[in-house]
């Protein structure tokens, strides 16, 4: 029996320009809005026999407020981004703008002292292929985009650098079926049947 996993993007906190590494605010008003809009069209809490959070609040909050009651895993948290920890990327770059356009361009790279994108993927990755059938068939996650950017380059088993062509919207779902290494993207929902004339 295959596992289904679905993880759902944590609301945002603010602008995409101004998300920031290891952004650990909690959810602002806008945040918590957004959530209420989405909640009829996201998986309901009695679909899954497991449900997951990444351990930052907004994550932990969204999970909450969809009615999920997410138990926090420390290995879906955010890459560790070591001293560019709590800023966006553009003030890592006017601050350090060789070692940023070095980490753009070789995800082994860690010029901020933290983790590599490869050793995320991997331990993204890793918290993945431990889940277990025995211990439910389906499992809802909420986790920060760039955590849900990191299962999907391990699912598909693409090359590290594929993790910067990935767009993971806020509150958007992403399902992958399988098991243990063997993961498939899955592409859910109703299909419209075109009407014959």
């Amino acid at each position: 029996m295959a596992l289904r996993v679905t993880f759902v993007a944590a609301a945002r906190g603010s602008a995409p320009l101004a998300e920031r590494f290891e952004d650990d605010r909690p959810l602002d008003q806008a945040g918590w809005d957004e959530v209420q809009r989405a909640a009829g069209a996201l998986l309901p809490p009695a679909a899954a026999e497991l449900r997951y959070c990444s351990p930052t609040p907004r994550s932990r909050a969204t999970g909450d407020a969809l009615g999920y009651a997410p138990l926090a895993q420390l290995a879906l948290r955010d890459c560790d981004m070591g001293r560019w920890r709590g800023l966006t990327l553009g003030e890592s770059m006017a601050r350090e703008p060789e070692a940023v356009d070095a980490w753009l361009a070789d995800p082994r790279a860690t010029p901020h002292g933290g983790e590599s994108l490869p050793a995320f993927i991997s331990r993204v990755g890793g918290w993945l292929d431990t889940r277990s059938v025995e211990d439910g068939c389906r499992i809802v996650a909420v986790a920060e985009p760039s955590v849900i950017r990191a299962a999907l380059v391990h699912v598909l088993r693409a090359p590290p650098s594929t993790y910067w062509n990935l767009d993971v919207r806020s509150l958007s779902t992403t399902t992958v079926a399988g098991r243990g290494g063997r993961w498939n993207l899955r592409f859910e929902g109703s299909a419209v049947q075109a009407s014959r004339a």
